[in-house]
């Protein structure tokens, strides 16, 4: 029993001192997802292996889609729609800023640079030297110039003017009106009698 009770214990202790799971704010996965597309290899080559922005391959391309969109795009899907391609970086770039956030301790320069790392080479941890580390500089160079920026603001919709009342008329005070004058009395005006119209004429039926 003081076994069981010591083990209960020491697993609430451990569950309370374990570091709460930072959450990433949708404004730094923004400008880390802007951060990798501007930092992607400009190869100038049309057909270089590569899809959409964001210089992905294309065997990743399937797996990523259905974890974040539900369903599999082929790459040629993911080059298509630029929207769909930049939900699904979004997705990826959530969840690897968020893992690399908790190794750091809440270091968001060394998670961005983690983040660029993991997503050149597949390990966040090696880019130390060289271009790989060069990229990872590059990265984090383009997400602090996208969080430097002021978030756009929604347009104030127009305030509508307040309708005029239109303000009452006086109303006319009645005048007096005058005594009629004694007149002739009036002679009646002939009625017009109408003069007779002829009659139609019947047409000349045609002779057989």
């Amino acid at each position: 029993m003081r076994l069981l009770l010591r083990g209960l214990i020491a697993s609430m202790v451990l569950w309370v001192t374990l570091p709460a799971q930072s959450q990433v704010s949708e404004p730094q996965i923004e400008a880390m997802v802007e951060a990798l597309r501007q930092a992607a290899p400009k190869t100038g080559t049309q057909n270089n292996g590569l899809y959409s922005e964001w210089q992905v391959k294309p065997a990743i391309i399937p797996d990523w889609s259905k974890r974040c969109i539900g369903r599999q795009l082929t790459p040629a899907q993911f080059e298509a729609s630029p929207d769909m391609a930049r939900s699904v970086v979004s997705c990826i770039a959530r969840r690897e800023l968020q893992t690399q956030y908790s190794a750091t301790s809440n270091n968001e320069t060394a998670a961005v640079r983690r983040v660029a790392c993991w997503w050149l080479t597949g390990n966040a941890t090696a880019c130390n030297s060289g271009s790989q580390a060069a990229y990872a500089q590059k990265v984090l160079g383009f997400y602090q110039q996208a969080r430097s920026q002021p978030a756009a603001t929604p347009p104030a919709s127009p305030q509508a003017s307040p309708t005029a009342q239109p303000s009452p008329s006086p109303s006319p005070s009645p005048s007096p009106s005058p005594s009629p004058s004694p007149s002739a009395s009036p002679q009646a005006s002939p009625t017009a009698q109408p003069s007779p119209s002829p009659s139609p004429q019947s047409s000349p039926s045609t002779q057989q």
